[in-house]
């Protein structure tokens, strides 16, 4: 396949080529000039985020005018469904997460839920979706992972990821099987730190490789790479700048052909010590096809990064050989893309509004309950009060709506004369030095990994202590011993807190 622009002068060729190789984000909900600009230059593609989005209807127009710009321009978008959200933004996702998919173990139900998030996606006008997340949760204390993880168990893993890749490929639009060589034995957030991983090659083969190869197998159009340090592998950089790592593990052993995808540069994992222009070539070198370069990127700020990697190329520091791979792997997933849509059809069937009562059953047979949330359950009281655990989600998840305040926000007559009723529900964050002052009766506790934070862990040790009977829901990833959560949900999509309001109201409050 030949890069078009073959009229253009060599250098102009060549930037042509870099610009071919780049993803990046922006900001706004309309296609800004100087991106359009970029995308006639023959721009790589856009990455659509949550700021981005107003309702699927307007996210159509702006993928149509990405596409009119560049007919073979990759539209990316980062929708896995459950907590990380794209779509569903400012709602909450009407969709059962990973881990909670990996809980109910059923295969056919996850290839459907990836067909149903395929579809939504393809009727929006996106190609490339970064999903599904096959990293395994082996840290209960990992903070970036957790319910985006469909669990702990590499052969479960593997199979749900192959599943959800098979039903949302189905659709025409490819998926990008994320964080390889695997995101899930950390206990730091890659968004602002650099994660170290200790262990050695045949570790990554038994465990975190698993879902990969899986991937892979059911025909994953690309890759997603990691800002982890593995040293054992390579000392020096990590697994989106190492050749070690995405030439030869990910391209040479696993045999992997198709399009790799660095995660966001703009993440200190990535960037933090070279800054984005170099770690874009440093990725390009190591073996990445396309570079997320993050979410509100500028038209400076990428003619710096194209400076740069031409800087590199005509140094020979890179080889311009490897750009050209690379732009080439890139059009071919866009020509793909428009191959597909004109073979596969969306069918009539399907609705781009997802029916909001999805797996609420699935979901609360899903929950993992202790004997004090089982005896509540039985005695059903009615709580005095919900206090909110107010703790900062990670960059991926965002502050999208979650849980049953995402529920109740959008439907506040479904939950009159309950405890769910905003005048009866408080919030406690890091900031407040004691738990609020309540009413006497029953208490229920809503946070998410609970056990992670200092300040949660002590006001449910504080109000354990008194005379106030307490139920903690988890809806998180929770410790292994379940210490602060009488009900661990595994989830917080809008999905899972109607799931859980139906379960704790012993009613449905479905329509």
């Amino acid at each position: 396949m030949t890069l078009e622009g073959s009229a253009l002068s060599p250098a102009a060729e060549l930037r042509r080529t870099i610009a071919t190789t780049l993803l990046p984000g922006f900001f706004g909900t309309t296609l800004p000039d100087w991106l359009a600009e970029r995308l006639r230059n023959g721009l790589g593609g856009v990455c659509v985020f949550g700021q981005n989005i107003v309702s699927i209807a307007q996210l159509r127009e702006l993928t149509d005018a990405i596409r009119s710009a560049n007919p073979r321009a990759v539209v990316a978008i980062d929708e896995e469904g459950g907590d990380v959200t794209r779509l569903y933004y400012d709602s909450g996702s009407l969709y059962p997460g990973a881990a909670v998919l990996g809980r109910s173990d059923d295969l056919a139900y996850t290839e459907h839920i990836g067909r149903l998030v395929g579809w939504e996606l393809r009727r929006a006008g996106c190609t490339l979706n970064f999903a599904p997340d096959a990293d395994i949760n082996s840290n209960q204390d990992n903070p970036v992972i957790g319910v985006r993880s469909f669990g702990s168990d590499p052969a479960l893993v593997a199979a749900h990821a192959a599943a959800w890749t098979r039903g949302h490929q189905s659709t025409g639009v490819a998926v990008s099987a994320k964080h390889f060589p695997g995101h899930g034995d950390t206990a730091q957030d890659s968004h602002l730190d650099l994660p170290v991983v200790d262990i050695d090659l045949a570790q990554l083969w038994d465990r975190e490789l698993v879902p990969f190869r899986a991937a892979i197998a059911a025909g994953a159009r690309s890759i997603m790479t990691s800002h982890i340090l593995i040293p054992r592998l390579d000392p020096n950089q990590p697994a989106t700048l190492s050749r070690r790592i995405l030439q030869g593990l990910l391209r040479e052993e696993l045999r992997f052909d198709g399009v790799i995808v660095s995660d966001a540069l703009d993440m200190r994992g990535a960037s933090g010590i070279h800054g984005i222009p170099e770690a874009a070539v440093r990725a390009l070198d190591a073996g990445c096809d396309l570079l997320c370069i993050g979410t509100e990127n500028t038209d400076e700020q990428l003619g710096r990064i194209e400076q740069c990697i031409l800087d590199a190329v005509v140094s020979g520091r890179l080889d311009e050989a490897r750009v050209r791979d690379a732009a080439d792997r890139v059009l071919r997933l866009a020509a793909d893309a428009v191959a597909a849509e004109a073979s596969i059809p969306v069918p009539d069937a399907v609705d781009t509004v997802v029916d909001p009562d999805l797996g609420v059953d699935r979901a609360i047979a899903t929950f993992d309950l202790s004997p004090r949330a089982r005896r509540w359950l039985d005695e059903q009281p009615t709580p005095a009060a919900v206090i909110r655990i107010e703790t900062v989600a990670n960059l991926a998840i965002g502050v999208a709506p979650w849980g049953p305040f995402a529920e109740t926000a959008q439907d506040p007559a479904s939950v009159a004369g309950t405890a769910w009723e905003p005048a009866r529900i408080v919030s406690l964050s890091a900031s407040d030095v004691a738990p609020p002052l309540l009413s006497s009766g029953p208490v229920v506790i809503v946070g998410r990994n609970i056990h992670r934070y200092d300040f949660a862990r002590g006001a449910v040790d504080r109000l354990r202590a008194g005379d106030a009977e307490v139920l903690v829901v988890d809806m998180g990833w929770p410790s292994d011993d379940r210490a602060y959560a009488d009900i661990a949900t595994f989830g917080a999509s809008r999905l899972i807190g109607r799931a859980l309001l139906d379960r704790l109201d012993h009613r449905s409050i479905r329509p």
